[in-house]
């Protein structure tokens, strides 16, 4: 049995020599002591916050551009170096990033201003509050002695997409209420368009000065990995190939270099599964299938119970190939959906909205075809292999409570 067997699994584990020197800097919050190929950027950002070390304001600062084109790394190497030259010289500087990611932190304006109070050494319950309450909580725990803080806001568009744009706006104009304190903010965003969509006078208030990261091409990633690659993995043990092949994925995701870490440590972390003592090529694309996988079903579980239900009947739908499947067949099963949990259905309209983001997102593609005089709709199939698919559909019924629930005849996925 496994269970018999385990302890000496650990045990030939512990005594196995592994391939990595040091996982550590392949991953994504890892800062390297040299960031390549952004030493532009590194002082755009340098120039605009170095007011705050002689007790200044710095302009608000909106920093945008794709996935894993160094932004956040950027962002933070250089707030690091100007927190050890304030702690240096006991400069009263005080810099704090957050993750708006993170669900329990910034899902919520309250709880964001709780997080906040909360750094500055005031207390806020979890609930409870009026949120007026709680920004006079913050404002005293700012306005206790002078200071300048620089907040980074990261994946600022996930907090306007769960709180909305007011809480950028009150925090923006923040310093009309002050004393002492002086307090300027970083938002760093993936989506390109995020500054377009939200309230003109938010937009006016956060982009005081606004930096543009741009991708790396594939000869930048290349030098980015065998760079990690000296302090990551034991010598001779990535094959010839692996960081072209890897900077070759990234380029593709648009220059993606977090992705070609990520590629290269799961790449490694299968090899050593494998008792193998070098990463070779093939690793690199079962690794591709596996993040492709992980990555999907991470999003189909942490997006809102609305998504969930506008993609669980795409999915029964696209079953059955021998149909077409246009919007508004969804859009009946999706109330049918609504009923049996309780959700308030939403309008065809905003059901739209969501199969267009889904179609973004590289989930399904939607095809706008023409009805004649009964105007245009879409026709849906989805882009997901039938594993994904299968599992992605049991998780679906899982979160949405629907297991067992005979909502269509289903077809079987071959």
């Amino acid at each position: 049995m496994v269970q018999d067997n385990l302890q000496g699994f650990f045990e030939k584990f512990l005594k196995k020599e592994t391939i990595f020197k040091n996982k550590k800097v392949l991953q994504s919050n890892y800062i390297p002591g040299d960031i390549s190929h952004r030493d532009e950027q590194i002082n755009q950002v340098a120039q605009v916050l170095a007011p705050a070390l002689k007790n200044d304001k710095p302009s608000n600062l909106f920093i945008y551009g794709k996935t894993g084109t160094g932004k956040t790394l950027v962002t933070k190497y250089v707030a690091e170096q100007m927190e050890n030259l304030a702690k240096e010289r006991d400069l009263p500087l005080h810099i704090l990033y957050i993750n708006c990611k993170l669900k329990k932190i910034a899902d919520t304006e309250y709880r964001l201003i709780a997080e906040l109070s909360r750094f500055f050494g005031k207390a806020v319950p979890p609930t409870g509050l009026p949120t007026d309450e709680v920004y006079n909580i913050f404002f005293q725990a700012l306005d206790q002695s002078e200071k300048v803080i620089v907040i980074i806001l990261d994946e600022i568009d996930q907090l306007v997409r769960k709180a909305g744009d007011e809480i950028i706006y009150n925090l923006t104009r923040i310093n009309s209420d002050l004393k002492k304190t002086q307090l300027s903010i970083v938002g760093i965003s993936n989506d390109l368009m995020f500054a377009n969509n939200i309230d003109p006078r938010v937009k006016s208030s956060l982009s005081e000065e606004e930096l543009l990261f741009p991708p790396y091409n594939a000869v930048q990633i290349q030098d980015i990995l065998k760079k990690r690659v000296e302090h990551a993995f034991r010598p001779k043990t990535i094959e010839e190939g692996v960081i072209q092949k890897c900077a070759a994925y990234a380029a593709r995701e648009h220059g993606d270099a977090r992705r070609a870490l990520e590629l290269l440590r799961v790449a490694g972390e299968l090899s050593e599964r494998k008792n193998k003592e070098k990463v070779k090529i093939e690793n690199i694309d079962e690794a591709e299938d596996k993040i492709e996988r992980d990555r999907l079903i991470d999003m189909v579980k942490t997006h809102p119970k609305q998504f969930q239900t506008t993609l669980y009947p795409i999915l029964i739908l696209n079953q059955d190939k021998k149909r077409q499947v246009l919007t508004g067949d969804i859009y009946e099963l999706y109330k049918t959906i609504c009923n049996k949990t309780g959700l308030r259905p939403l309008t065809q309209r905003r059901v739209s909205d969501i199969i267009a983001e889904l179609d973004m997102l590289g989930i399904i593609n939607a095809k706008v075809i023409s009805k004649g005089r009964f105007g245009r709709t879409r026709e849906i199939n989805v882009s997901l292999s039938k594993s994904i698919e299968r599992k992605i559909v049991s998780i679906l019924e899982e979160e949405l409570g629907l297991s067992g629930s005979k909502l269509v005849e289903k077809p079987v996925l071959y």
